[in-house]
C-alpha cells in the first residue's frame, strides 16, 4: 500500500456510487429531521438502487488487495448510514420522537451494525479462499429496508395502516432478519432490475399521492 498518498482513501470509479449512495443518505436524514418524509422515502430508495450496483460497478476493474478490503469496509460503514442509522431516524421523527421508538431505533442500528460487521469478516475469509463472486448472503440483507420501508410509509400516507407504531414494529421484524442466520440468495442482473421497477412504483405512488415535498 503507497503510504505517500495525497488524500488517504481510493477515489476511481468502483467507488463513487457507495459515496454518492451514503451522501444520499445523509441528505435523506435532514430531511427526516425536517419531516420531508417524501424526499426522504425518496433519497432512501436512490441510496437503494446506488448499492444494488456499486458492487457490479466494482467488479469491472481489476483491484489489488488493499484495494477490495477498502471496497468491503466502505461499503459496510456507507450501509449503515443508509440503512441503518437514516431509517432508525426517520421512524423516530415520524412516531415523534417516542421514547420507546427511539429505544427501538437504537437497537435496530445495534442490529445493522452486528450484521455489517460479522458480513465484512465473512467476506474477507471468503475472498482469501476464492475469487468467485458471492452466491448467497447469511441473514437479510441491511439494504431491503430500502424497498420495505417505502411502501410501510405509502400505505401510511393513504389511511391503509392508521398508526405510526407500525414504523418501530417494521424496525423490530428487520432487525431480527438482520441477525438470523437463514442464507438468502443473491438476486442476479434480473433480480436487481425487479427491485428497480418496484421501487420505480414507489415513486411514482408518492408522487402521484402527495406531490414533491419542498418544506
Amino acid at each position: 500500500m503507497d503510504d505517500k498518498k495525497r488524500l488517504l482513501g481510493y477515489y476511481d470509479y468502483t467507488v463513487i456510487l457507495t459515496y454518492c449512495g451514503m451522501l444520499t443518505a445523509f441528505a435523506g436524514i435532514l430531511m427526516a429531521l425536517k419531516g420531508s418524509w417524501w424526499n426522504a422515502v425518496l433519497c432512501l430508495m436512490i441510496a437503494g438502487v446506488c448499492d444494488m450496483f456499486d458492487g457490479m460497478v466494482a467488479s469491472t476493474k481489476t483491484r489489488d488487495t488493499s484495494a477490495k478490503r477498502f471496497g468491503i469496509q466502505i461499503d459496510s460503514l456507507s450501509d449503515l448510514v443508509s440503512f441503518g442509522v437514516f431509517p432508525a431516524i426517520f421512524t423516530y421523527m415520524i412516531t415523534g420522537q417516542n421514547t420507546i421508538a427511539g429505544v427501538i431505533c437504537g437497537l435496530y442500528v445495534l442490529c445493522a451494525l452486528i450484521r455489517l460487521a460479522y458480513f465484512n469478516v465473512l467476506e474477507e475469509a471468503r475472498q482469501q479462499k476464492t475469487t468467485e463472486r458471492r452466491k448467497s448472503y447469511l441473514g437479510v440483507p441491511v439494504t431491503v429496508i430500502a424497498v420495505v420501508l417505502p411502501v410501510v410509509y405509502l400505505f401510511f400516507h393513504y389511511g391503509l395502516i392508521s398508526r405510526n407504531s407500525f414504523f418501530p414494529a417494521l424496525l423490530i421484524l428487520m432487525g431480527a432478519g438482520f441477525l438470523t442466520p437463514v442464507e438468502i440468495r443473491k438476486p442476479d442482473l434480473a433480480g436487481k432490475i425487479c427491485v428497480v421497477i418496484i421501487g420505480s412504483l414507489e415513486a411514482v405512488g408518492i408522487i402521484l399521492g402527495i406531490g414533491w415535498d419542498l418544506v
